[in-house]
């Protein structure tokens, strides 16, 4: 018997009811699976306990604690005078590190504080070169295998207003996005308690609103220093906007289809067999569905399959061009008076971007979220590697095989699939054990396969989609 959770989606609906993710279970009796078993859904307690540490509260006072350096802009003071006056994008710098340094101290430095410094030189949006900084801690896994592999939350801390050359007037960006820093910073202070086998790092990066050039750098700098990160989680306005029309239990989660890095040979194989809906950040946008849903986290992730929204772009786009899986949180409805705007009031409409319209208590379900994605990614073990789908006779019946992940704590795996129209995953059969290859009588031709690993707690890895094997 194989349980089989079918995920309604409405991307086209209108009425908030309707738009939001709906769950439904059904059960699909196949007689040649009868000794198969579902692993568990596995509900770690230190984890569950580290998200009921997150704090409305915390977040608010992190975001008016931004906003209240008046300006961010990436273009604003640095120097030692606007630091210590406490305004200016240099005096947000420094305060964010202070709060990495802090939790670091609360957990006898277990956390390595630092900063990705360098000069952007002048282009769009950067009138004369400018000193840029990414602040950023890190989680150190305590497996030596697992340790390699990375997990990454990111907010950017810069601001901006109606005009993004402007870095002396108020620009409070408390919703873009000191609402995506604090989720940083949030999911640092609760997970820095607990240790896990791999590594987390908790971003927040500058010069977003110029063009991503924080991002752009640190991603370019991982891949020169062949840093093999699993997964990047951008939150960038997930204040939960308190308008009219908003949905305060939904979270988008944008993702890329085909990479800029895909191969022509990566291309045809697409076309020929499907898989344009299967890009690794696409795997990793249905891995925080399944973990929202386990965790409770207060919002129902929406899966957008589209890289960002018409018009706009994020930070995640910097780790994808380089290659890394990378996906979008954004709220499900945003107000543009409240975003990129001066701060004022005009025939009766009030503008710019102030914590009051900020919903807090959304904020930090969006921040469990992340906390859960990232805590189960690095306590996981490492994906199946090599994974093949024999294509080498016309049978109805699907072989896969696999190779075990290196760090060898993988007990078992589970097998996934879903009709090649369905956005979730809908059914799985376990292999537990050493077991590395498996047939399930269910016809290729018809369904996407996946293979994930399981630890002996329960863990589970990021899905790995087969590639054919003749």
């Amino acid at each position: 018997m194989v349980l089989s959770s079918l995920r309604c989606f409405h991307p086209e609906a209108q009425g908030v009811s309707a738009r939001r993710v709906c769950v439904a279970a059904s059960v699909v009796f196949l007689s040649t699976l009868l000794s198969a078993q579902n692993s568990p859904a596995y509900v770690d307690p230190q984890i569950k306990a580290a998200l009921n540490e997150i704090s409305p509260a915390q977040v608010q006072s992190d975001i008016e604690k931004l906003v209240s350096f008046q300006t961010r802009s990436t273009l604003s003071a640095q120097d030692a005078a606007s630091i210590s006056a406490g305004r200016g994008i240099g005096a947000a710098r420094e305060w964010i590190k202070s709060q990495f340094e802090r939790y670091s101290q609360e957990c006898a430095g277990c956390l390595q504080v630092k900063t990705d410094t360098f000069t952007q030189q002048t282009g769009e949006r950067i009138p004369t070169p400018t000193v840029l900084t990414n602040v950023y801690a890190v989680l150190k896994g305590n497996n030596p295998e697992d340790a390699k592999r990375i997990v990454l939350v990111t907010g950017h801390y810069d601001s901006r207003n109606s005009n993004n050359d402007d870095g002396t007037g108020i620009a409070p960006g408390a919703n873009d996005d000191a609402s995506g820093t604090a989720v940083s910073l949030e999911c640092a202070r609760v997970l820095s308690k607990l240790k896990f086998p791999g590594t987390i790092i908790f971003l927040t990066v500058a010069g977003e609103e110029q063009g991503l050039y924080g991002s752009k750098h640190f991603a370019e700098m991982a891949k020169k220093e062949g840093w093999h990160i699993e997964a990047v989680l951008n939150n960038d306005i997930v204040g939960g906007d308190q308008s009219p029309g908003q949905d305060a239990k939904t979270v988008r989660i944008f993702s890329e289809s085909i990479s800029d890095k895909a191969s022509e040979r990566d291309i045809r194989m697409i076309r020929a067999l499907g898989g344009e809906n299967d890009s690794p950040s696409r795997e990793l946008a249905r891995y925080i569905t399944q973990v929202a849903r386990l965790y409770e986290s207060g919002v129902a992730p929406l899966l957008e399959f589209r890289l960002d929204r018409y018009l706009r772009g994020g930070d995640h786009t910097s780790f994808n061009e380089e290659g890394f899986a990378a996906v979008r949180f954004t709220e499900f409805r945003e107000n543009f008076n409240r975003q990129h705007q001066n701060v004022r009031a005009e025939n009766e409409i009030e503008y710019g971007d102030l914590p009051k319209f900020v919903n807090f208590d959304y904020v930090a379900s969006v921040a469990r979220v992340n906390a859960a994605t990232l805590a189960s990614l690095a306590a996981a073990p490492g994906p199946p590697q090599n994974v093949k789908l024999e294509t080498k006779e016309l049978v109805n019946d699907s072989t896969l095989h696999w190779d075990a992940p290196a760090d060898g704590r993988a007990t078992g795996y589970e097998v996934l699939w879903r009709a090649t129209s369905a956005p979730d995953w809908e059914s799985a059969q376990h292999a537990a054990g050493s077991v590395t290859r498996t047939t399930v009588p269910v016809s290729k031709d018809n369904v996407i396969f996946a293979v994930q690993s399981v630890d002996e707690a329960g863990h589970k890895s990021l899905p790995v989609v087969p590639a054919p094997e003749r």
